[in-house]
């Protein structure tokens, strides 16, 4: 197997398949109503919803990093506004992270296994995970999406002991 297919592999698994660290963010999501993940069920902490936005900007961004663009926050915003708090929309939030990933999945099948190791198109700025490898971009998308899945997990606990 390759390296990318590797990265494809732990991607799906975090996002839908089976991944070690436990459920995976369409198993967690899987079930939670447009009030739930509306809820702030903690203060002083991002809701269900809000990270389910939060994700999908920074697929896209990752997208568009390994497309050649430099290295800043995600078109939509870091922390995209949630908005009107409706089952239709908090749909659409769902399907644009599951679009976001698959999106973000064909364009890491797409990449040569010898851009891999490339710089991306920016200086290096840790704040903003600039100037690193296309490799540690990648493996950054999936530790990201592990840690939010983990507070995902959590919130959904809470809102639906309420």
């Amino acid at each position: 197997m390759s390296e990318t297919a590797r990265i494809v592999d732990e991607l799906l698994r975090d996002h839908s398949g089976d991944p070690w660290h436990g459920s995976s963010v369409t198993a967690l999501l899987r079930d939670v109503t447009a009030p739930q993940a509306a809820s702030r069920s903690v203060p002083h902490v991002h809701t269900v919803w809000q990270l389910v936005l939060h994700m999908t900007a920074w697929k896209n961004e990752v997208r568009r990093r390994l497309a050649g663009g430099p290295a800043g926050d995600p078109e939509e915003g870091d922390w995209p506004e949630v908005g009107a708090t409706t089952p239709e929309r908090w749909q659409e939030a769902l399907a644009r992270l599951d679009e976001a990933h698959a999106a973000v999945v064909e364009a890491v099948r797409a990449l040569p296994e010898s851009q891999l190791f490339e710089a991306t198109n920016d200086t290096r700025d840790p704040a903003a995970g600039g100037g690193v490898s296309k490799y540690v971009l990648l493996h950054g998308l999936a530790q990201h999406d592990a840690y939010h899945a983990g507070q995902i997990a959590l919130l959904v606990k809470v809102v639906r002991t309420l």
